[in-house]
């Protein structure tokens, strides 16, 4: 993503029965926002403005901040009754704080806490509320062109015509914003329907100039101007209009030149662009739903070289993966009950054959963890009592989380998607049915990551995430988008534990509107504020 890209939130912060500090009058509050930088180290981002004699403030200054979905972004809110004019906050009264995430704040959209003095000391009847917003223009400008009569350029043959958009920066140069294809050999070319961000096109202002080359393209990179006009989106958006295309120096000579041909403008129109944090923000829950690798090439847990081996510290590459992805994850889904599964293993009382999709707290008909500690607290319970089997086989997982995606899909509003983590070695036996299945859920609110865990080669999983080309069914039938995100837990195991979500999760922004998009699915109407 650009760095321009990033999406930006901005929260604003009341109050409630602050506690009255002053002798005789009310508080004075203000209120300061604090990202955690790991470990107990936090910076400022900003604080609000100073109110006078208020207990249950509402502060206009609103704090900005970058989001990122990948990563769990701590923060600590503090309120602090001011008496004096230094910036520095030791010399004040503290009327409390709360400590929450990013991730909790804007899955709610709104969010009332009780202020604490420190853990587990409540600042008396004291709440703070915290609502965010994104900060964005979330309109797009469709556009679709045609020219006639465009001047020959090309000594054989007509010309290759382009065209090239540069709006005005505040410095006054033209910056580039976006260029057609050529079309071969014509003079009175179509160009494809184009969409782009308002935000890119005009800075979202409709009055903002812009201008338009066309030119004739030349494969050694000496493109000829046929000629230019300048116009603005709001002169665009009286389509269908048309604009001579002057050429500057043949207007100079030629008294009688009209133009080098005409451009027009067939369709104009503005369209809502949603971005993830619309869905989220609008009430979309990500359902998480766990798939833990039990087949024999992990190796026998009570040796110290198996995949599954508990180390002292009770952690292995299956937990540390699950760890990293889960925390970032539980921040979207209200309920925090994750289904869990393994696959892979014979199961007591018999050990008769190997199952592909048990439940891991081995309740079939109640999968579900109470958050990630749960899942984990199953894994801890169910290793000891399973054998270890095979074959390896992810399709009846898949095919499971698909079947309850598509009853998710079936109510026809963006309310769901789900997010399947698979933690594998890699072996993979049924490939082919696992393509077959990925290929159908692609066209569901499906989201699947795989985790590789040891050393193996994963060329099998590099194939699944269709990354360096697009992964095809066994009957050559393409997948309708990307939803596979693969990486080898190595590349991250001296990395800080953050570093595995932000790699797998990066993805999954984009993934989720790309499918609602492609359902034709507006975000759900927000929802009002939790009091959790």
């Amino acid at each position: 993503m650009a760095k321009d890209c990033v999406s930006k939130v901005e929260l604003s912060i009341t109050c409630s029965n602050l506690l009255d500090k002053d002798v005789g009058s009310k508080s004075d509050p203000l209120c300061v926002l604090l990202q955690g930088t790991g470990g107990d180290k936090w910076t400022e981002l900003g604080r609000t403005e100073r109110l006078n004699n208020t207990s249950s403030p509402s502060f206009s200054q609103r704090l900005r901040l970058d989001y990122h979905f990948e990563t769990v972004q701590n923060l600590k809110l503090g309120v602090y009754d001011i008496d004096n004019s230094s910036s520095d906050l030791s010399d004040d009264d503290y009327l409390g704080g709360v400590e929450l995430t990013l991730g909790q704040i804007v899955s709610s959209k709104s969010v009332s806490r009780p202020l604490q003095l420190k853990k587990g000391k409540p600042a008396g009847k004291g709440t703070i509320t915290v609502t965010a917003e994104e900060i964005k223009d979330n309109r797009a400008i469709q556009l679709e062109l045609e020219a006639k009569n465009l001047d020959k350029k090309d000594t054989f043959g007509k010309s290759d015509p382009f065209l090239e958009f540069s709006k005005k920066g505040d410095d006054g140069k033209w910056q580039l914003v976006h260029r057609t294809e050529v079309v071969k050999n014509n003079l009175n070319p179509s160009w494809k329907k184009f969409c782009i961000p308002l935000q890119t096109f005009c800075c979202s202002d409709l009055d903002r100039p812009l201008k338009v080359d066309c030119s004739d393209h030349d494969s050694d990179g000496s493109h000829d101007l046929i000629g230019s006009f300048t116009t603005k989106v709001s002169e665009l958006q009286k389509a269908p209009v048309e604009f001579d295309c002057i050429h500057p120096d043949k207007q100079k000579k030629k008294k009688s030149y009209k133009n080098s041909g005409v451009v027009s403008v067939k369709n104009c129109k503005l369209i809502t662009q949603y971005t993830f944090l619309d869905y989220v923000m609008g009430g979309c829950q990500i359902n998480f739903t766990v798939g833990v690798d039990f087949t024999g090439s992990n190796g026998d847990p009570r040796s110290p070289n198996s995949l599954h081996y508990m180390s002292p510290d009770g952690l292995n590459q299956y937990l540390s993966a699950l760890w990293s992805v889960g925390l970032v994850v539980q921040d979207y889904d209200t309920d925090k009950l994750f289904p869990a599964f393994g696959f892979g293993a014979k199961l007591p009382p018999d050990f008769q054959a190997a199952h592909h999709e048990f439940a891991l707290n081995f309740n079939p008909t109640n999968p579900y963890c109470q958050g990630v500690e749960g899942i984990i607290d199953a894994y801890r319970k169910a290793l000891p009592q399973l054998r270890l089997s095979g074959p390896t086989n992810f399709s009846p997982l898949i095919n499971h989380v698909a079947s309850i995606a598509t009853s998710g899909a079936q109510a026809n509003n963006a309310s769901q998607y789900f997010v399947l983590l698979i933690l594998t070695d890699g072996e993979i036996t049924d490939l082919d049915q696992t393509r077959d299945a990925i290929v159908r859920a692609s066209r569901l609110p499906l989201s699947i990551i795989i985790v590789g865990v040891g050393p193996a080669d994963f060329k099998a999983m590099e194939l699944l995430d269709g990354d360096d080309g697009v992964l095809r069914s066994t009957v050559g039938e393409a997948v309708a988008r990307d939803i596979v995100q693969f990486v080898p837990y190595r590349q991250f195991k001296d990395a800080p534990k953050e570093a595995l979500a932000k790699s797998v999760l990066a993805e999954v922004p984009n993934q989720l509107v790309s499918y609602f998009k492609m359902r034709g699915l507006d975000p759900p109407k927000p929802k009002a504020a939790d009091k959790s």
